[in-house]
């Protein structure tokens, strides 16, 4: 009976969060005193990145880039990017599974933590708040998705 109770334990899928931190912070200002005398209408481009690293047998490192640059006109006000990871350990899942968690669910995880780390330091180089609107990574995890399998079929009919 135990080892029937340990069989079914391991195959019930488990996620939980094992730490959850700051990897990298860059911060530029390039265009620095003059760019405070332009008027603070700025033009943002956030970029999103996602990595993943298998750190032992159930524990995945997700690492989320979120680079935020900010011109006015021609000039760049600040350049932020934050690496936020993430350890977290994933049990029981297949590998169709996997996918999803680690391109969306993780990204997900961690990005009000990186929101907040880009709001902090915007802030403390002098600029008016940055909050960040939400991010739908499951929408851009699908997209991906797509991506892929339409490179994946152009390069069927090319050959």
């Amino acid at each position: 009976m135990a080892e029937e109770n340990a069989s079914t334990e391991q195959q019930t899928p488990r996620f939980v969060i094992q730490k959850i931190y700051t990897k990298d912070i860059s911060f530029e200002t390039p265009s620095t005193p003059d760019i405070f005398r332009e008027e603070w209408k700025p033009q943002l481009d956030l970029q999103l990145g996602n990595e993943y690293t298998r750190v032992d047998e159930d524990n995945h490192e997700i690492t989320l880039t979120v680079t935020v640059t900010a011109k006015v006109g021609e000039k760049i006000a600040f350049l932020a990017e934050v690496k936020q990871a993430g350890i977290f350990s994933l049990t029981g899942y297949s590998d169709q599974e996997m996918g999803p968690l680690v391109g969306s669910y993780c990204p997900n995880t961690l990005f009000p933590f990186a929101r907040e780390v880009i709001s902090d330091i915007v802030l403390k180089g002098g600029f008016p708040q940055l909050v960040l609107a939400p991010v739908n990574f499951d929408a851009l995890y699908m997209n991906q998705i797509e991506q892929a399998k339409q490179q994946a079929a152009a390069k069927q009919t090319s050959h």
